[in-house]
C-alpha cells in the first residue's frame, strides 16, 4: 500500500506574530536574498495576499511575482511589504571584528 501524502504549505503554520516574526528572522540569517522574498512571500499568503498588496499599494499579480521564486524585488517594494504585513526591520551589530 502506497504511502498518501501532501503538499507541506507553512503558510498554514504562521499564525501568530510570534511564528511570523521567527519565520522572517530565520529567513533573514540566511543572507539569501531569494530566501528572504520567498519567506514574505509566504507571510503574505498567510495574511490574505490581496490584502497585503492592496496595503502594500501593489496589484495583488505584482506583488506574486516580485515575491515569487524567480522574483527579484527591489528594495522599495519589500520596505512597502514589511510594513503592509505589520512588521519593522531593524538593525543589530553581528558583533564581528571590524
Amino acid at each position: 500500500m502506497a504511502t498518501k501524502t501532501s503538499a507541506f504549505d507553512s503558510a498554514e503554520y504562521l499564525d501568530s506574530p510570534e511564528a511570523i516574526e521567527a519565520y522572517l528572522e530565520d529567513a533573514l540569517e540566511s543572507n539569501d536574498s531569494a530566501i528572504v522574498a520567498h519567506a514574505l512571500g509566504v507571510i503574505a499568503r498567510a495574511k490574505g495576499m490581496s490584502r497585503i498588496a492592496q496595503d502594500a499599494g501593489l496589484s495583488r499579480e505584482s506583488l506574486y511575482k516580485a515575491l515569487s521564486a524567480d522574483g527579484n524585488p527591489e528594495l522599495a517594494t519589500v520596505l512597502k511589504v514589511i510594513k503592509a504585513l505589520g512588521l519593522k526591520l531593524t538593525i543589530a551589530p553581528t558583533h564581528h571584528a571590524a
